[in-house]
């Protein structure tokens, strides 16, 4: 990574990441070494405008492709991979909806603006108080997991009193497409707690996923507004989407024969792979929508049935790239490792309460020293983080200047999906900010916890 004034890093950095004659990284012009010595590290920076154009380019990549076919399409933010107010803002400015799963996303969506219309709400296990928030807000879609739910949302309704429109509902099945990195995040196998099977059981009778929606038109406070599907994240390959677009599309056929309703939407999910190493390639967006298209032209000219409205989900493929998390190295330490090999220890100033993914997933990540430019060797390397466990690992292999020593920024590329999301205060170690970075200038969009917000919750 050497060379003159704005020498781009490249994938997986973000876009607008460059680094300068004198070795320091700026990411949209503004210098990490300004950015720790205003903000404090550990800290996300989030690169604006390189969410924004994910965020279009995405949203005309699948318009454009439907578009060829005859179908329409609406495209959510999957608000789980990392949502603040700024953030939900932002996609809304970019054409998108939002999709949430938790009272507290909705939360964060309405707060930002968005209208209530442009959400959708997920979620495996809705409150009751969730469920009504979601009424409340007039939410573009309710997506529904079991059979137990239809009814509560349809009791929700009811309990508003005469006149009150009927839930707009979605249902969600699973496909038995397994697709993702991991086990974890493989969302459509059947043995996990997401949605409603389409399989048809051993009895012979109907899968649980038709019981389901036939249930839905039987209560005239919902509106069966279509099927969802979601199926892994982190996907690489394409085909797992043409698959369960043909079983979704199969049930959504199967459906309108036994009832006469043919439901007019469908979601297809999200979960479309990034890069977190150099050398790995993303998942091609153009390709994908226009995969995705032709099955669906395909299958729905094969069960003579009209096109849906299409709908997808992508949350880590806008956000993922967007984001580094930038860091203070402390303690270096090589450790002796087999046939007289080493590897040199690295620890930062964050860890596992900022990235759990490594701990959780085994997930693998890229870092660099971004304050200077080594001028030693590169040796075999490994981030740590802080806390009080072996397992804390921020990235598992990469290579690293020997020289490398305490007070050196060092950044982790591509953690905008999930690393403030699932971030914890594990050990009592206050959450990082989020920091935007555009046109030279950064604006803090979550503010650092303190040890007082920790302290302020303990009743004592």
């Amino acid at each position: 990574m050497t060379g003159g004034p704005d020498t781009p890093l490249g994938l997986p950095w973000p876009a607008h990441a460059a680094r300068g004659a004198d070795g320091a990284v700026r990411v949209a012009g503004v210098d990490v070494r300004d950015l720790a010595a205003e903000q404090g590290t550990p800290a996300y920076v989030l690169d604006e405008a390189d969410f924004r154009d994910r965020a279009r380019t995405l949203r005309a990549a699948f318009e454009g492709a439907f578009a060829e076919v005859g179908a329409g399409v609406d495209v959510y933010y999957a608000g789980k991979a990392f949502l603040s107010v700024a953030v939900a803002r932002w996609a809304h400015e970019e054409g998108l909806r939002v999709d949430t799963s938790t009272g507290g996303e909705l939360a964060v969506a309405l707060r930002a603006g968005v209208p209530g219309g442009d959400i959708g709400l997920h979620g495996n296990n809705k409150s009751g108080a969730e469920i009504a928030r979601a009424l409340d807000a007039g939410v573009g879609r309710l997506i529904v997991d079991s059979l137990g739910e239809v009814e509560r949302v349809a009791a929700a309704v009811r309990a508003r009193g005469a006149g009150a429109p009927p839930a707009p509902v979605m249902v969600r099945v699973t496909t038995g497409v397994h697709a993702g990195g991991h086990e974890y995040i493989s969302t459509a196998h059947e043995d996990q707690k997401f949605g409603l099977s389409v399989a048809t059981p051993a009895d012979g009778g109907d899968s649980p996923a038709l019981t389901a929606l036939q249930l839905v038109l039987r209560h005239p406070e919902l509106r069966l507004l279509g099927i969802h599907s979601h199926i892994g994240s982190q996907i690489l390959d394409p085909a797992g989407f043409a698959v369960a677009a043909q079983t979704v599309l199969g049930l959504r056929a199967d459906l309108a024969e036994r009832t006469g309703y043919l439901v007019p939407e469908v979601d297809l999910g999200g979960g479309f792979g990034i890069a977190y190493l150099p050398g790995e390639v993303p998942l091609d967006v153009d390709r994908i929508a226009k995969e995705i298209a032709g099955a669906v032209d395909a299958t729905c000219a094969a069960l003579g049935t009209p096109l849906p409205r299409l709908s997808f989900e992508p949350g880590r493929a806008i956000v993922g790239p967007t984001t580094l998390t930038l860091y203070t190295v402390g303690t270096v330490k090589p450790v002796s490792l087999d046939e007289g090999t080493s590897r040199l220890y690295v620890s930062v100033d964050g860890g596992m309460s900022d990235n759990i993914r490594p701990a959780l997933y085994g997930a693998h990540y890229h870092a660099a020293i971004v304050s200077r430019e080594g001028a030693a060797e590169m040796v075999l390397a490994r981030v740590v983080g802080k806390h009080c466990e072996s397992g804390d690992i921020v990235v598992h292999e990469v290579q690293l200047p020997a020289d490398v020593a305490a007070g050196d920024l060092l950044a982790v590329a591509a953690t905008g999906a999930y690393g403030r999301s699932m971030a914890s205060n594990y050990n009592h170690v206050p959450r990082p900010p989020v920091v935007a970075v555009r046109d030279g200038a950064s604006r803090v969009l979550v503010r650092r916890e303190t040890e007082d917000d920790l302290l302020a919750l303990d009743l004592g």
